[in-house]
């Protein structure tokens, strides 16, 4: 009967320790987000009106026809 109760206090113990790290880990993350959330702002900085900028051209190649016929191979003669 003793050993019944002692499996039990280690189950009661076990849940306490589970549930205080999980309270711990959720104070920690609302911390680190309401420490963001107080950081200073940056002030807006009013935006200048921007130049009109030129038109950009590109250049494009065309593209060449490929033939659908083959030449005839040129043969090489090599010196000795």
């Amino acid at each position: 009967m003793e050993l019944l109760s002692i499996q039990g206090q280690g189950a009661f113990y076990t849940f306490c320790i589970f549930l205080i790290c999980v309270i711990a880990v959720h104070i920690a993350k609302l911390a680190y987000i309401g420490w963001h959330a107080r950081k200073k702002k940056e002030p807006v900085k009013e935006k200048k009106p921007e130049k009109e900028s030129e038109p950009v051209y590109y250049l494009v190649e065309k593209k060449k026809k490929v033939s659908s016929q083959y030449k005839k191979p040129k043969k090489f003669k090599f010196q000795k």
